[in-house]
């Protein structure tokens, strides 16, 4: 980069921006959203340097069960082996180049589209039709890169960093603090996915923040919060949060009934957990939903959006009527959130806005500016 970079400027506005106390501190500038020269500098220091969610692992219960997924550019396999492991591989074929799968599906091998080279489950080269006349060729010499994949909590994690610290390490006080609820027990009911016309990190922010729940979610939910008693804990280098203690409005958001681990407010406190760069989890003790970002260029995102119940819930009788109610509010709260990151984006991009002060209650948006400036040369 130049010193005339767009990048360098962006990130210095940025490191500027948190430099301040907190009770100083003022939104992100508008650079970091909408230079495309800054988003290529978050995808090569922090998408293509950190662990990011492919979802849930219970959504590859099988042997050749496969998703797929892009960082930073680069095409990923992550499939259930033979042995019942998570593998994450390249999923480019060794031979011209060819991306191999696509979506989710399940195989007993990777077959390349383009010219039938076929891989085991471990990536290694089954065979290569009409290969035997060049002598250069050697079949166990040809392998899919492989790539970092672990299980965390029950949530796929995927980085194409070696020197990556194991997630149970770089994570740990995330398990610290909402280990009692053994997300791994948690089972995914639904995963889907789009795409919004809005910078990554809006809708992260828009996440961390409860702030707008009493406007931008009059509709649903807006009425059932009360802004003067809402905390916004100090977070982590590694995660922000808060939480909010839940009555008995929506049962699914409570311990089950037959539950007797979780005792007093552990059976009723929502967390919303934002695991730097862009895992967004919201937990309760009946039900989880998440968030999975993708950049695709400054001014729009790719989303993954799943969630499912615990345990004890996934038991009872009248779970799937209890979910179907919890999931037809959480679609009608996802397009209000679209209008207003939609809505927040066009205003970044007009020549008349600027940056204003944050409130108390965004101290999550001002640990993720930290976090970011902090990943950037």
């Amino acid at each position: 980069m130049t010193t005339h970079d767009p990048a360098l400027t962006a990130i210095a506005e940025l490191k500027a921006n948190v430099s301040v106390p907190f009770n100083q501190a003022r939104a992100m500038p508008k650079s970091v959203y909408t230079s495309p020269e800054f988003c290529e500098a978050e995808l090569r220091h922090i998408f293509a340097a950190e662990w990011l969610c492919a979802g849930r692992a219970d959504a590859l219960p099988n042997p050749g069960d496969y998703l797929t997924m892009e960082i930073s550019g680069e095409p990923i396999i992550i499939l259930r082996d033979g042995k019942g492991d998570l593998r994450g591989m390249s999923n480019v074929c060794r031979h011209r180049m060819s991306t191999l799968l696509e979506g989710r599906g399940n195989v007993r091998s990777i077959v390349c589209p383009y010219h039938a080279w076929t891989y085991n489950l471990d990536g290694s080269l089954r065979g290569a039709p009409a290969m035997a006349l060049n002598e250069s060729f050697c079949k166990e010499d040809v392998k899919l890169p492989s790539v970092r994949v672990e299980n965390w909590l029950g949530w796929i994690m995927v980085t194409l960093n070696p020197d990556a610290p194991d997630p149970h390490e770089a994570l740990k006080d995330v398990e610290d603090l909402v280990g009692y609820l053994d997300m791994g027990s948690y089972r995914e009911t639904f995963r889907e996915t789009f795409r919004w016309a809005t910078n990554w990190k809006v809708l992260a922010e828009n996440f961390m923040e409860s702030y707008h729940l009493p406007v931008c979610h009059a509709g649903t939910i807006g009425g059932s919060v009360d802004l003067m008693k809402m905390t916004c804990p100090e977070g982590s280098p590694a995660f922000n949060y808060h939480y909010i203690m839940k009555n008995d409005t929506i049962p699914l958001s409570l311990a089950h009934p037959s539950n007797t681990t979780l005792v007093g407010d552990q059976r009723r406190i929502t967390w919303l957990l934002s695991v730097y760069p862009a895992l967004l989890i919201t937990l309760t003790p009946g039900y989880f939903w998440y968030l999975c970002l993708t950049p695709d260029g400054p001014g729009h995102v790719n989303v993954l959006y799943g969630g499912g119940m615990s345990a004890d819930w996934c038991a009872d009788p009248q779970a799937q009527s209890n979910l179907a109610t919890v999931k037809a509010l959480l679609d009608d709260v996802n397009i209000e959130d679209k209008g207003c990151v939609e809505k927040v984006y066009r205003g970044l991009s007009a020549a008349l806005s600027g940056p204003g002060p944050l409130s108390h209650l965004e101290r999550p948006n001002f640990e993720f500016a930290q976090y970011i400036a902090s990943k950037m040369p």
